[in-house]
């Protein structure tokens, strides 16, 4: 629900459409340079099915927002995390760690930045496979290992029965990670977390996991949150993109009118610095200037303030709310209505 222009979760007992809704999420890690605000009241919600893209820099709260909603964050003793997480009419925050795990892995799967670090090198692939599905699924080892080979095979690693007792090692980046996709859709989760799951993948290699995900995405009817700070990878991908800095959600919409017309500044700087086919070879890329701002020591208005070529003292001073801009659209921007204006004069050009 909307109301004067500021996103408002709905009432209590109010039955939505939505899978996931996140409503002013707040983490927060002690530490001996102060408190850092890697999560700064952040809302979005999830549907059923949909394809959802969260992009920003590095260190802007990305990862933290998804290790949060797995459950994962607040295990940490220097953690704070505060706000709702309702996944399914339940409050994620509020069950204790038991009811967690019972959803941590069936119902909501992550798939890691690095698989690497993620799949443990002394584990067999059958063994880290199917540990999960024993436990969410109550199957027997045998039945286990079946569905394990077929999951293996879904995701296009050949001769799956016989690489199943190969150990991580032995796969390539790419079969690593889609062995980290086979893991995480082997219990049939509703919302799938991938977190910069092409990193470290050649661009071809890329575009396979990118359409595999989006397959098996509406085979299984499951929500997937990419997680990336490429808007490439999102581009071709994702509906709905939110875009996070410093901790913050400060645009959101539909993929196709933000990419065209971005309504805050920090976008308008990300798509300036990538190259983009429908323009000249000519135009040069354009960085942002400086860097982002200590998550423990925020300024008081608006953090893109110090990198904002708009800035005004309201922006130094307060921290703007994220306005609706249009149809399904977000800005936490005071300048917005600048940018819509010159989007339309760009449309009329």
């Amino acid at each position: 629900m909307m109301l004067a222009g500021v996103y408002t979760p709905p009432a209590m007992g109010v039955t939505t459409s939505r899978l996931l809704d996140i409503t002013d999420l707040s983490v927060e890690f002690a530490s001996m340079e102060g408190t850092v605000h890697a999560v700064d009241h952040v809302s979005f919600a999830v549907a059923p099915g949909e394809l959802v893209g969260l992009v920003g820099e590095s260190g802007c709260g990305k990862s933290v927002t998804a290790t949060a909603i797995l459950g994962l964050t607040r295990m940490l003793a220097n953690a704070t995390v505060s706000g709702r997480i309702d996944f399914q009419d339940r409050d994620l925050l509020a069950l204790p760690e038991s009811e967690v795990r019972k959803v941590r892995g069936k119902e909501i799967a992550m798939i890691f930045q690095d698989p690497v670090t993620s799949l443990n090198p002394v584990l067999s692939i059958e063994r880290l496979m199917t540990e999960g599905i024993e436990l969410h699924l109550g199957l027997s080892h045998e039945d286990a290992v079946a569905r394990a080979i077929d999951m293996l095979q879904k995701v296009g690693i050949p001769k799956a029965a016989e690489r199943i007792k190969d150990y991580p090692h032995q796969f390539s980046g790419g079969m690593r990670q889609r062995v980290m996709i086979a893991i995480a859709l082997s219990c049939n989760p509703k919302l799938l977390l991938a977190d910069e799951p092409t990193t470290a993948l050649d661009v071809t290699i890329q575009a396979q996991i990118l359409r595999l995900m989006k397959q098996l995405s509406r085979e299984y009817d499951a929500a997937v949150i990419v997680i990336t700070h490429d808007l490439g990878v999102v581009a071709g991908m994702c509906r709905r993109i939110l875009v996070m800095y410093a901790g913050r959600i400060v645009e959101e919409g539909p993929a196709k009118p933000l990419f065209h017309h971005p309504h805050h500044p920090y976008t308008v700087g990300l798509l300036k610095s990538v190259p983009r086919l429908d323009r000249p070879r000519s135009d040069e890329l354009e960085s942002i200037e400086g860097l982002p701002p200590d998550l423990s020591h925020l300024p008081p208005g608006c953090s893109f303030a110090p990198r904002c070529w708009l800035a005004t003292d309201e922006c130094w001073q307060t921290p703007p709310k994220l306005f609706v801009t249009g149809d399904g659209r977000r800005s936490a921007c005071f300048h917005r209505d600048k940018l819509i204006d010159l989007a339309a004069a760009e449309v009329t050009a």
